[in-house]
Formats: C-alpha cells, structure tokens, sequence
C-alpha cells in the first residue's frame, strides 16, 4: 500500500453508518433468501475470490469513472433506462467491497484502520450515486422502504401504464409472455453463472384499486461485456429488456433488493394482465419500445425471443460443460464483480482489463478457495456471522438476531488521530484470466460496435430527459408547478411516440387508463 489521506470525523461517521446499515440489510437479506448453490459452478469460492477484486478495484475504478460523470448524475440515469443499473447492483456495490475488506481482515492482512479514504470514499459515492437513483421515494435502498422500490418519475410510470398490451389466460399473448418470462429467466441464471446478476425488479406501482404495476429488468443477454457469450449469443438482438407486467387481484408487499418479490395472495399467472417491453442502455433515450404494436406483435416478438434465448442457453450449457474449474471460478466472479460495470459504459471509460480480468492480487488467494473452504468460509462471514473480526463485546445484541455481533468491521474513529500517510491501494495492473479473450463487438441500441465507437458514443451522449433544463424537475415540482413550461415540455418528450403523445403533464391516473382502455 502507499500513502494517502485520511478521511475528516463527519465523512467517517457517515461511512461507519453506511458499513453498519449495509451489514443489517445484508444479513437480512441472506438469512431469508434460499442458499445460492449449484451443482456445475463453485458457488461460494467464486464469490469470495470476486469480493476480493471489488477490494483491491473499485476505489480506482469509481475515481476513474467520476472524472466523467458524478455519481449523482449516474444516478439520474440510471433512474430513466433499464439494464444492470437497478437495485441489485446498488446494494452489490458497498456490500462486495466491503466483504472484500472483510475476508482481508480476518486473514490478518488488513487492519481495519486500513485504507479508510478509500472505504470512505465508496461509501459515499454509494450514498450520492443511490440517493439520486431513488429520490423520487426518497429512500436510500429497498430497506428504507419497507422492501419496496419506486424510483421512477410520474411520467414514466403513465407511458407504461398507456401502453401496457392488455392479456388474459390463455390467449396468445398472455402464453407467450409466460413463456418468455420462464425462457428468459433461466437464461439469465446460465449466463450470470448460476446467480441472479442477470435480474432486477423493482414496484410495485398502483394502477387501480386492485391492480400494480411491477418492473423487471434482464441485463447481458446479448454478445456484449462477458467473453462467455462471444460466438452463443449472437442471434440475440437485445444486450438488456425489460418487462413491465400489469398484475390484477394482488399486492406486492415485498420487492427487495436482491430481485425476490412476494404479494397476497401469490402471484400467479392467471394475475397477469398486462404486459409491456422494452430495451434501453447507455446509447438510448430511456426506455426503447420492443414489439409494442399490437398485442400479436408483442406476442409474436416475445415467441421469437424465447426459441433464441432456448437455443442460446443450450450452445451456453455446452461451452460451461467443458470449462475447467479455473475458467468457471473466473466467470463466477466477474459476474460478481462487474455488477456495476455499467456505470463505465454510461461514462465512455469502460476497459476490459478493468472489468473482465481477476485481479492479481485477489488471484493470489485461488489456492485457498476449494470446495470445502469456500463454503465453510462464506457461510461464516454472510450467514452465522461467526469469524473472529465480527464479534462485540458480549453487551452488544445485533439487529435481527440479538447476538453480540457486527456483520462488516466498522472504521476505528482512532484513524483520525493518525499522523503520517495512511496506507492506501496500489494502481490497478494488468489483470488475469483463464477465459477465452474477448471479441471486440458489444450488442447496443445503436448497433454492434467496437468498444472504442461504444466508448465514444457513451462519452458524447446525454439523453433529452436530462438536459439541464429538465435535470432537476422531479414529481414535487410537477405537483406544484404543473403548467410550467418546462414541465410541459418534459412530459410531452416522455409521451412522444406513445398512446399519450401531446397530452403533457396533469393527467390524472384515472385518465390514463381510460386513454389505454380506448386503444384496446
């Protein structure tokens, strides 16, 4: 490590509050989810060898990304498109660092005061980049909200309610959808290495007394980011879509932020009747209508992309089934790590040997991650919370669970009264890999690109929707200035091409669907 700067006492207890609440949220979260296994990839060794390369990178990379875009505007964009931007990625970022940390502590290689302007630093690009993810609710993560998320503005939330395509069971696109739905999602487990990096979701919206509205993203479906689907995917017109889904006679009480989301009663098929879909990335201007003509377009586009998706997934399970266990350990945990990779691509600066190499300073501990140590390992630092950095004195009682515990080691405030440079991060080197080496042709909404053309187009690019004279209009302003020009005019860019065209802002929930009602 070299020397750097150290953190001032308000920024670091800023950090240890984000550290602490990261941790109850993350116990939570594991502790009433299924346990993540698999019977073709090494699970828990590869989520370990990838918290190790969040460690030692990404203070460097979120540094090299802010010098194009702030986290907070990262944020507003994030808030207006789908892909790997939503909720799963913004609890992963803090929480893969951290365990990273984590592990490094409890093998004796890391004291706690260690690299505080970096801990604090991420943590802080977490707080800003998720605030202006979430400001239209307000909250910092689905926890804050009762495990809940409802980050879209008023406007988008009405075009999808607009052109939602109306199904009922049985009908061609109700089948199709459902079908698709299962298609996709199996998919998206394969790619992501038997992990649900692939998915978000996020809701509920209410569209009527008895009908809400949830949102689910799929994210690198296409020949893209991951070397693994270079030569599979390549039918796959779409890197990320997603599926706006109209469920009637259930509400949603769960939607966290590890994509799991529960309703009473259960949300069964025969509650779907509405469904939407779109595609969007860095290149687009927020949400791209796919197949939206009609109900049999729809139906037709979501039929074509289950038997590519099916005939996707079974060239990926050939090409898994011949990796090593080194070339499933890398994929692993570069799914892992990038989970926030996006945010390169929004800012132009995304570099392979960034995001799709393992670290050689994680790749040091390979040998340590068995089978056995694996497992043992992570079931101790994320489920019973037992390694030695992670127990208080016996006066303490843990949320959730009342045992004298602390899920991620707080920064020692002592730091403060450090003299001298404290010990700071390495620049990041040339990376390491098993894995085949990455074509140079990335899936967008502009086409197939090289990664110097994706770069550049990402760097040029600011979509309508956040120009500065509609940046900072939010649903507050639009509530109590709703004849603004401004505000007019922002809406009727929403509403262009869509059942609302023209319309403005001051429509009325109500209004909406009667508008959508009249298309049917």
């Amino acid at each position: 490590m070299k020397g750097g700067k150290m953190p001032d006492y308000v920024r670091l207890l800023e950090t240890n509050n984000a550290i602490q609440t990261i941790g109850d949220d993350t116990y939570w979260l594991c502790v009433t989810r299924t346990v993540q296994e698999s019977k073709l990839f090494p699970v828990p060794s590869y989520m370990l060898l990838s918290y190790l390369c969040c460690f030692y990178r990404y203070p460097e990379l979120l540094r090299k990304i802010e010098t194009r875009l702030s986290a907070e505007e990262l944020g507003d964009r994030s808030r207006a498109m789908g892909g790997k931007l939503g909720n799963l990625p913004g609890w992963g970022l803090p929480t893969f660092y951290l365990l990273g940390r984590e592990i490094l502590i409890n093998f004796g290689l890391l004291d706690p005061a260690d690299a505080a302007e970096d801990v604090a630093y991420v943590t802080d690009f977490w707080r800003r980049f998720k605030l202006a993810a979430q400001r239209e609710d307000g909250h910092l993560n689905a926890r804050e909200f009762g495990q809940r998320v409802q980050l879209l503005p008023e406007r988008r939330i009405q075009r999808f309610h607009a052109e939602l395509q109306p199904c009922t069971p049985g009908d061609r696109l109700h089948t199709a959808a459902q079908v698709f739905l299962a298609t996709v999602s199996q998919y998206g487990f394969l790619v992501s290495c038997e992990s649900r990096c692939a998915l978000n979701n996020s809701g509920p919206y209410r569209l009527g007394e008895d009908r809400e509205l949830i949102i689910r993203d799929f994210s690198d479906l296409a020949e893209g980011d991951y070397p693994w689907l270079d030569g599979v995917a390549g039918d796959i017109p779409f890197a990320n879509l997603t599926v706006t889904m109209e469920a009637t006679g259930c509400q949603f009480y769960l939607m966290d932020d590890w994509g799991s989301f529960e309703s009473r009663p259960e949300f069964t098929a025969d509650k779907l009747t509405g469904v939407g879909l779109y595609t969007s990335d860095a290149l687009s201007e927020g949400h791209v209508p796919v197949g939206m003509g009609s109900p049999e377009e729809l139906a037709a586009t979501f039929e074509d992309l289950t038997e590519r998706m099916r005939t996707a997934t079974v060239a990926l399970w050939r090409r898994m089934a011949g990796w090593s266990r080194d070339e499933m350990m890398d994929a692993g945990a570069l799914t892992y790590f990038s989970i926030i990779k996006d945010l390169a691509h929004l800012a132009g600066v995304y570099d392979v040997n960034d995001w799709m190499t393992i670290d050689p300073r994680a790749e040091r501990f390979r040998p340590l991650f068995n089978d056995e140590f694996g497992r043992d390992f992570l079931g101790e630092l994320v489920g019973l919370v037992s390694l030695p950095s992670q127990q208080l004195n016996g006066y303490t009682m843990m949320q959730h669970n009342n045992a004298p515990k602390r899920y991620i080691s707080q920064v020692p405030y002592s730091v403060l009264r450090r003299e001298g440079p404290a010990p700071k991060l390495a620049p990041i080197g040339p990376g390491v890999t098993h894995l085949t080496p990455k074509a140079d042709s990335y899936t967008t909404t502009a086409g197939r690109l090289t990664l110097a053309e994706y770069n550049a187009r990402a760097a040029a690019f600011r979509p309508a929707q956040i120009a500065d004279e509609y940046r900072f209009i939010c649903d507050t302003t639009v509530k109590y200035a709703p004849g603004d020009a401004a505000v007019q005019a922002l809406y009727r860019l929403e509403q262009e091409g869509s059942p609302l065209a023209g319309k403005g802002a001051g429509l009325s929930r109500e209004d909406v669907a009667a508008i959508r009602s009249a298309r049917a």
